[in-house]
């Protein structure tokens, strides 16, 4: 008798998750892949259909053994969910040399046509280019793709149509610029995404005929550069977060509304313009609005030019409370 209470209460108490609302175990199931979710439709009729209505989607090759078994398991998903439920993300990860081209156009395309918010591409050890597909979604509001090594490749971002977007987070990407005629300093990269707010780069170079970046955007609230190729020029002037980690190349900064700036490289010199041999960061204005400053740059204390400019920067910063830390060779 007591036995049978037993077992009982467990089922009971074991079923406590079925009874929660679908929000709560999307929440939930949102932290495994879109592998693992589909797996418990075999639990029971409560489980069965689930995964249909998940609005966050995670796609990785490293769950399956060939890539026509990943690229039927994506295409059964894409085509078998509740389209009355939007998908709000979708994260789609690359393991080992594979051909991605076709999968890519699928989730891409997928993307654009369900009006999805957010999307996320990790390419691990294989080279790719992004497709022109990407470039036109009314919807997207946060695109993060990133590689291993400068493994994404993307050209020009002036035909980009991406209007929502507002968050974007490039990861070891390489941009490559076709129109030699651009010499303009203030026509910038990220110009086109109107309503971007944060912007990171991070192992990101530029190769063309410019071979720099010139970051100018009315409305960019926040902006990370760590570990960049190639100088460039900062025209942001509702910035209020800036973080520069060892950008190579000499750079201007106007930024009169910046708040918070925390910069680190490891080279600080005069040179000329276009060698990025050595770092060198300009303010081309006081900075009335910061409250908070961190910088710690590594130079030769023989380099005269190099501390003459580092006095320059701490006379704009002279009215406040920051941490400096000076590194000598």
């Amino acid at each position: 008798m007591g036995s049978r209470c037993e077992r009982k209460r467990m089922n009971v108490e074991g079923d406590r998750l079925s009874s929660l609302p679908d929000d709560i175990i999307h929440k939930i199931l949102s932290f495994v892949s879109t592998k693992h979710v589909v797996e418990t439709s075999v639990l029971s009729s409560r489980w069965r259909y689930i995964w249909t209505s998940m609005p966050s989607l995670n796609f990785s090759n490293k769950d399956f053994h060939t890539l026509p078994k990943f690229s039927k398991f994506v295409k059964h998903v894409l085509s078998g969910r509740n389209n009355q439920m939007e998908v709000f993300s979708i994260e789609l990860t690359f393991h080992g040399k594979v051909s991605l081209k076709r999968i890519l156009n699928y989730i891409l395309n997928y993307t654009v046509s369900h009006n999805v918010q957010q999307l996320s591409v990790t390419c691990l050890l294989r080279k790719i280019e992004v497709p022109l597909s990407l470039f036109s979604s009314p919807s997207l509001k946060h695109l993060t793709p990133s590689g291993f090594t400068f493994e994404i490749s993307v050209t020009t971002l002036s035909t980009w149509e991406l209007p929502s977007l507002a968050t974007l987070n490039l990861h070891f990407v390489t941009f490559y610029e076709e129109n030699s005629q651009n010499t303009d300093k203030c026509v910038g990269l990220f110009s086109n995404f109107a309503n971007l707010k944060n912007l990171t780069l991070d192992n990101c170079r530029m190769i063309g005929a410019l071979d720099r970046f010139n970051i100018c955007h009315p409305g960019l609230c926040s902006l990370t550069l760590e570990h960049v190729c190639g100088g460039g020029n900062v025209v942001t002037p509702q910035l209020k977060n800036l973080t520069v980690n060892h950008w190579r190349g000499k750079h201007l900064i106007s930024a009169p509304n910046l708040s918070s700036l925390h910069y680190k490289d490891c080279y600080y010199k005069s040179y000329n313009f276009y060698d990025d041999g050595y770092s060198s960061l300009k303010l081309s204005t006081d900075l009335l609005h910061l409250e908070k400053a961190d910088v710690c740059v590594k130079y030769s204390k023989e380099d005269k030019a190099s501390a003459h400019e580092i006095v320059g920067l701490l006379q704009q910063l002279r009215m406040l409370v920051l941490v400096f830390n000076l590194l000598f060779l």
